[in-house]
């Protein structure tokens, strides 16, 4: 009982906790973005899209970018609205791009939508878990994927190289 409720709490405060700007004082903001550490971009229902993108992926040639995560979460949040800023477009360009709302499987009784990561044969470890998929859903970063979980304390360079290279 004492675990769950720790477990709970421990989630709580990480879904309330804004990673910081560099000085380590105040929140990191977005241009053009209210709350920076909020998104609806997680689709509800993502297996449709994620079989949308892998069909557009054979029509393009592009990979497809599998965010999985939530909008609650401040780092799944983060990554998202960074990626619709004007200096990602890029990105956008690059990939064919699906937002999972998979919740937070990572702690006891807040995931959503775990046939996702079984398909890709993920055991998520935090959120986001960012797949590259190449168009036959074949996953091509398997080992970088669970990584993204402190997407919003890393550097936008960073994150811009990383997914450009």
């Amino acid at each position: 009982m004492t675990r769950k409720f720790f477990a709970a709490l421990t989630a709580s405060l990480l879904l309330t906790t804004p990673a910081l700007a560099g000085d380590g004082t105040t929140p990191r903001t977005l241009p053009g973005v209210e709350d920076a550490y909020k998104s609806d971009a997680f689709n509800a229902d993502p297996m449709p899209a994620i079989d949308a993108a892998l069909a557009a992926a054979k029509q393009s040639g592009k990979p497809v970018l599998l965010v999985m995560g939530t909008g609650g979460c401040h780092d799944s949040a983060w990554f998202a609205n960074l990626l619709a800023t004007d200096r990602f477009a890029p990105v956008r360009d690059r990939y064919e791009i699906v937002y999972a709302d998979i919740g937070m499987p990572h702690v006891r009784g807040l995931g959503r939508n775990p046939e996702v990561a079984k398909r890709f044969r993920f055991k998520i470890k935090g959120t986001p878990t960012i797949a590259v998929l190449g168009a036959d859903g074949h996953v091509l970063n398997r080992k970088a994927a669970p990584k993204w979980r402190n997407a919003a304390s890393r550097s936008d360079d960073d994150i811009y190289n990383e997914l450009m290279n």
